[in-house]
């Protein structure tokens, strides 16, 4: 069965770090592109990162310098690194591949 979970989320002071880790079925991580959106309360989900297969990636600009994406195709898991973190970042982070979204996992930055 294909599936995309989350897992890492949690409650974080202001300036602190988090990664979060997407496991997906095979069939689903063997696709091109793995890809991080969040969901703050009262707003669209927006895109945050992609990673490819080779390595090249991509954040958004709001994150860009605190947040990495990577992934290990050993293990059919795609992560997001994210320091010094701030409370706008408080949200739902989704990851996303083919047609697949995971179920989210929150994040909430306090100051």
């Amino acid at each position: 069965q294909e599936h995309l979970v989350e897992s890492g989320g949690g409650l974080v002071q202001a300036g602190g770090s988090l990664r979060l880790s997407c496991n997906a079925s095979r069939s689903i991580f063997s696709v091109n592109e793995m890809d991080w959106y969040r969901q703050a309360p009262g707003k669209e989900r927006e895109w945050v990162g992609t990673v490819w297969r080779g390595g090249h990636r991509n954040v958004a600009d709001s994150v860009k310098g605190r947040f990495t994406v990577s992934r290990d195709d050993a293990k059919s898991t795609a992560y997001l690194q994210m320091n010094g973190l701030k409370p706008e970042d408080t949200a739902i982070y989704y990851c996303h591949a083919a047609k697949y979204w995971g179920q989210g996992t929150q994040v909430t930055v306090s100051t």
